[in-house]
């Protein structure tokens, strides 16, 4: 289970390279990325099919990061995830989030054999300065004892 020492570790871990983030503004890889940005999340994006994205300079691939690059955020679909776990271990990042709705056990299991800080199961908008639906719903799992402790 995720704690929130491993959240805060990761979060101090900037800027942080989120993979999956959409060209396409409807989609939640976009509204995400905008939204934490607007919090004044430092962001880099990935995505194979951008040279950039809100003017961001955005990298093809995990492979591609700078090397200073040392937390991932992953809003993949499921069939992406793990090889973008297996890219993040090899290219030595040690701080990992697997938005829900994006792992998988291979991804989880990649991950988990080595000492990389993985977070899985949570959302980060409810983590980093939420606010409206994310606030309320970070609320109800504080209600329910679900939060990281």
């Amino acid at each position: 289970m995720t704690s929130q020492q491993q959240i805060t570790d990761f979060l101090a871990n900037t800027p942080i390279a989120m993979a999956g983030v959409s060209r396409n503004k409807k989609k939640f890889g976009y509204t995400a990325f905008k939204e934490l940005r607007g919090k004044g999340l430092d962001l880099i994006p990935i995505n194979p099919h951008a040279e950039e994205i809100d003017e961001i300079p955005a990298y093809k691939k995990v492979e591609d990061l700078p090397d200073n690059i040392k937390a991932l955020l992953i809003f993949t679909k499921k069939d992406q995830t793990f090889s973008i776990v297996k890219a993040a271990k090899e290219k030595g990042i040690k701080h990992i989030w697997i938005q829900q709705m994006s792992q998988t056990p291979e991804a989880l299991a990649e991950a988990s054999e080595s000492d990389i800080n993985l977070i899985n199961k949570q959302c980060i908008l409810m983590h980093y300065n939420a606010h409206s639906i994310h606030k309320f719903h970070r609320n109800i799992k504080g209600l329910f004892g679900t939060l990281p402790k």
